[in-house]
C-alpha cells in the first residue's frame, strides 16, 4: 500500500478548527510517540512554505536557540 502522508495529513485536518488543530499538535507532542513525527513534519512543511522570509528566520532562530 502506497500512502501519501502529505495528502493524508492535509485531508485529515482540512475541516479542523484552530482549537482542534492546536489540540492535535499538543497531544502529538505530549505523547512522545515517534510515530507522530512524520505528521508533525508535514505540518512544519506547510508552515515553512507559507511563511515569509522574516517568519522563516524567526523559526530558524527559535530552533537554533533551542538546541
Amino acid at each position: 500500500m502506497n500512502v501519501n502522508i502529505r495528502e493524508y495529513i492535509k485531508n485529515n485536518f482540512k475541516d479542523s478548527s484552530i482549537e482542534e488543530l492546536k489540540d492535535s499538535i499538543l497531544a502529538s507532542i505530549e505523547s512522545k510517540d515517534e510515530v507522530v513525527l512524520p505528521g508533525l513534519g508535514v505540518l512544519f512543511e506547510i508552515l515553512w512554505n507559507k511563511s515569509t522570509t522574516d517568519s522563516q528566520n524567526k523559526i530558524l532562530t527559535t530552533l537554533h536557540d533551542s538546541m
